[in-house]
């Protein structure tokens, strides 16, 4: 069994956001990773959890999905003082290139607003190489990274399997570094 346990919440409006969610639980260890679906359950659920992924996609030009969107206003309550998070989204760097991955950026500033959203240890900053795309609400302030895993299912649907894994290494990796 393992030490500790990592809670999984997502929305999925297509199921492509969780189908990469069980990819991710699949690669990290489904002894290891909880998976919920946020339309389903309390967002305050995560607060029993001391290792969070939350994933969603962005649609059309840069709308949170809908899941996520009806618990919106549950964010900014969410105590997650001292929890690690990770972040991976959906989006379409070619139909909406101008607002590619928006949602995910909106969601790490919200998390960043919520209650202890300061002691929060961010983990899983994704490299913006080897994609195209003209502006981000998801980039870091240097611009050189995404705040979490960019996902593609539409222009780059063959790399998605690969960059899961490689993330997945990545925050556990982070996560042990503690």
């Amino acid at each position: 069994m393992s030490e500790f346990r990592i809670g999984l919440f997502y929305g999925s409006t297509t199921c492509y956001t969780e189908i990469a969610a069980e990819k991710i639980r699949d690669f990290i260890g489904p002894d290891i990773v909880v998976m919920h679906n946020i339309k389903d359950i309390p967002l305050t659920t995560a607060e029993q959890f001391d290792v969070l992924i939350f994933g969603l996609s962005t649609w059309d030009f840069g709308e949170i999905q809908e899941d996520w969107e009806s618990h919106w206003h549950e964010i900014k309550a969410l105590d997650l003082t001292g929890k690690t998070v990770a972040l991976y989204g959906m989006g379409d760097q070619q139909g909406y290139s101008e607002w590619f991955q928006d949602a995910l950026g909106m969601l790490h500033d919200e998390l960043a607003a919520s209650i202890g959203g300061n002691h929060i240890r961010r983990i899983g900053y994704w490299p913006v190489d080897s994609y195209e795309f003209i502006a981000s609400k998801a980039l870091t302030p240097e611009k050189t990274h995404f705040v979490g895993l960019a996902l593609d299912e539409d222009s780059q649907y063959e790399l998605s399997d690969e960059r899961i894994e490689t993330w997945c290494t990545q925050i556990l990796e982070e996560i042990a570094a503690g």
